[in-house]
């Protein structure tokens, strides 16, 4: 999770979580769906970002098992 933290709200919620749970970037985006050659990648472009696509903060809340209003608070 290097370069410019995001200062979106949900961004840094779902950056907390990730630090909290200690979950590895390559399981996260397993979790996430992304294939395991890519996994890791995909989910190190999505926590730098600061402006996500909804269907990504979904399909993490879907690994995370978080409701999506939990991050919309």
């Amino acid at each position: 999770m290097d370069g410019e933290k995001p200062t979106d709200p949900v961004m840094l919620a779902i950056r907390k979580w990730v630090a909290e749970t200690g979950i590895t970037q390559q399981e996260l985006g397993e979790r996430m769906g992304y294939a395991k050659e890519t996994a890791r990648q995909a989910v190190s472009q999505f926590l730098k970002g600061g402006d996500p696509r909804i269907g990504t903060i979904r399909r993490f809340c879907q690994a995370a098992k978080i409701p999506l209003k939990t991050l919309l608070k």
